[in-house]
């Protein structure tokens, strides 16, 4: 894009009226241009990823990278695919916005592999007919004949939103009351080490309540998202606060710590490290548009690094994390989640966005993309080996990311009310050596990228499934613009198997798909999928 000063006076006014603030506010157009000149470099966008090299046999995108085009749409969506074809799939009623699995680790034919999923909130669709709800058991042992074993139905489970969790340690699967976005605060968890295809129940417990537990007593928590620290005896959850469940005694979860964003954003989805001292949380926020052209003007979208020493060391009467340091940006918006992972022996998170520069609205974004910034969320790669100094070193952009397509891609648009162009959830192939990164997007698909040079990532693969004819009632999809034939929201975790060159995850509508990697796409020599290392 070049140079932002170079945007002419015609352009700038036209955003400042899109604002809705007068010029004289902020000191007139040649001053906001020399101000758009001090923008951090750390916002600037960087080009697109190098595009995947797709063979024979592959049905690959026909426009720009990541891209659905109107046509397609209109005529019902069929699909594309690039070094991944499908083996297996369980459609169901549909899938939501998490996944989790059980790994029991033995590598061969006798490997036992299960695959959790949430569904929508029995309230989510009233319109449309349905039979079963809550997490979906399905048993992906072989990959090529994935079956539903069973549905777990009991108070956060019904839709545990996007804090369905397994703990590898602890071989136990958890979830918080996510019913509907934000139900009142219940831990349910259940082990899986039997037989993980049918979990047994330990607890199904309200939380913040004086149950006799010894936890904290709070009316009014939440539940949406969360993740369990690497023991297992602490698991961290969102709602309309952070707050941390002690676990220790599996069947008694209870509250032990709450507290605040200290940077007065909303709150989202969180790591921690293997020792359990360390956390990086997500602390939500949207750029106003005059702040985008207006240093002086902060934000509270980004990563916050907390020291949860105390929690995790149970030291006193709800222990506050002290904040370490944080990094916000402004061409991103409804941070979602993040990963901590090692790159070539080196710390990195992975971070993902929900939602573009000034988040989801269709009115500004050309008005977004005139100034440079990004118009759809993506995953970002943070250097954090200084801990008090993160820094962002790279961009999972694709082409329908780059401001400079905007015109290409807001026609694809019309009639869209929330998500579109987006990343959602991305997982690495191990957190102890990331040589891989899968992430699912709403509209575009499952991609799969080479993150071993973390500076420059690259493409190596990808999956669109086609679009449906009939809604599915248990996905979130159903009830936010869906059309026939429209392109699915695949939002969810994806977990790849190096044993086998496959992974899996699910799309709204399309539920549970088996996909395996063709032209010796992946693995890569150095890669590895232990179990549990893959952000469950």
């Amino acid at each position: 894009m070049g140079n932002r000063g170079t945007c002419t006076k015609q352009m700038t006014i036209l955003v400042l009226a899109l604002m809705g603030v007068a010029l004289s506010t902020i000191g007139g157009a040649d001053s906001v241009r020399a101000k758009k000149q001090n923008i951090a470099d750390q916002e600037l966008f960087f080009a697109p990823v190098p595009k995947a090299v797709c063979g024979p046999g592959d049905k690959p995108e026909t426009a720009l990278q990541g891209q659905v085009p109107a046509s397609l749409r209109a005529s019902g969506f069929q699909g594309f695919s690039c070094n991944l074809k499908l083996l297996g799939q369980v459609k169901g009623e549909g899938a939501n916005w998490q996944t989790t699995e059980w790994r029991e680790g033995k590598e061969g034919k006798n490997k036992k592999v299960c695959a959790y999923h949430g569904t929508a909130h029995p309230t989510a669709n009233p319109g449309l007919a349905r039979q079963n709800y809550g997490v979906r058991v399905i048993d992906i042992s072989d990959p090529t004949k994935p079956f539903n074993t069973a549905y777990l139905n009991t108070t956060s489970m019904l839709d545990p939103w996007e804090s369905l969790k397994v703990n590898q340690r602890r071989q136990v699967l958890g979830a918080g009351n996510g019913a509907n976005g934000g139900g009142p605060a219940n831990m349910d968890i259940y082990d899986v080490s039997g037989d993980c295809a049918h979990p047994q129940l330990l607890a199904s417990h309200p939380l913040g309540q004086d149950d006799g537990y010894g936890g904290l007593i709070r009316a009014g928590l939440t539940g949406h998202e969360g993740s369990w620290a690497p023991d297992g005896l602490t698991y961290y959850t969102r709602g309309t606060n952070y707050y941390a469940v002690d676990t220790t005694d599996l069947t008694k979860p209870k509250v032990i710590s709450i507290w605040t964003n200290p940077i007065g954003g909303g709150y989202h989805g969180l790591s921690v490290s293997d020792d359990g001292k360390r956390g990086y949380f997500i602390s939500t926020g949207t750029a106003s548009l005059q702040s985008l052209v207006d240093p002086t003007l902060s934000n509270t979208n980004g990563l916050l690094i907390f020291d949860l020493s105390g929690i995790q060391n149970r030291t006193g009467t709800n222990p506050q994390p002290p904040l370490i340091s944080s990094l916000t940006w402004k061409d991103g918006a409804g941070a979602q989640h993040s990963i901590l992972a090692k790159i070539g022996k080196k710390p990195y998170v992975i971070f993902v966005d929900e939602s573009g520069t000034s988040g989801n609205g269709v009115a500004t974004r050309q008005a977004v993309c005139d100034l440079g910034y990004i118009p759809y969320p993506l995953a970002r790669i943070i250097d954090v080996s200084d801990e008090t100094k993160p820094k962002v070193v790279s961009k999972l952009m694709l082409e329908v990311h780059d401001p400079a397509n905007c015109t290409k891609t807001v026609p694809d648009l019309a009639g869209e009310t929330s998500f579109t162009y987006g990343s959602h959830y991305c997982s690495v192939d191990n957190i102890h050596n990331a040589t891989t990164l899968a992430c699912g997007y709403f509209f575009s698909g499952i991609r799969v990228f080479d993150i071993r040079d973390p500076i420059r990532p690259r493409e190596i693969a990808y999956y669109y499934p086609p679009g449906v004819t009939t809604a599915s009632p248990g996905s979130n999809r159903a009830g936010r613009g869906w059309y026939s034939g429209s392109p699915d929201w695949c939002a969810a975790q994806v977990h790849m198997d190096v044993e086998r060159g496959t992974l899996w995850t699910t799309c709204q509508d399309n539920g549970l798909l088996s996909l395996q990697f063709t032209h010796n796409a992946w693995p890569f020599a150095d890669s590895s999928t232990p179990p549990g290392l893959q952000n469950n």
